[in-house]
């Protein structure tokens, strides 16, 4: 799983880089992947709507949308077994009514 950097450090490494510090020499004085501060980069030029893609918002977004649908599926998944097994258990009451 890939490490969680504070927004605080982010931004460092970006102030430096954009100071005109060499990507090579950040990412070695701050003991990170250079490919980390790249996707860094990238990322702040989409959020700032520079460059196409998904901003960090809706990323956010997305993320939080499939674990609240996962989380559905599976209350779903128990609803309908414990209606099979309630199912198997009470048997269905009989559709015709007794004459009078």
């Amino acid at each position: 799983m890939p490490r969680s950097y504070a927004p605080e450090f982010r931004k460092k490494v970006l102030d430096l880089i954009e100071a005109g510090r060499p990507v090579k020499q950040v990412a070695e004085m701050l003991g990170i992947s250079d490919q980390t501060i790249y996707n860094r980069r990238r990322q702040q030029l989409i959020d700032s709507g520079q460059v196409p893609g998904i901003t960090s918002a809706d990323a956010a977004e997305l993320v939080a949308a499939r674990r609240r649908i996962a989380e559905l599926e599976t209350e779903l998944a128990i609803h309908r077994r414990a209606a099979e097994l309630l199912d198997a258990v009470v048997p269905p009451k009989d559709g015709t009514r007794p004459s009078r």
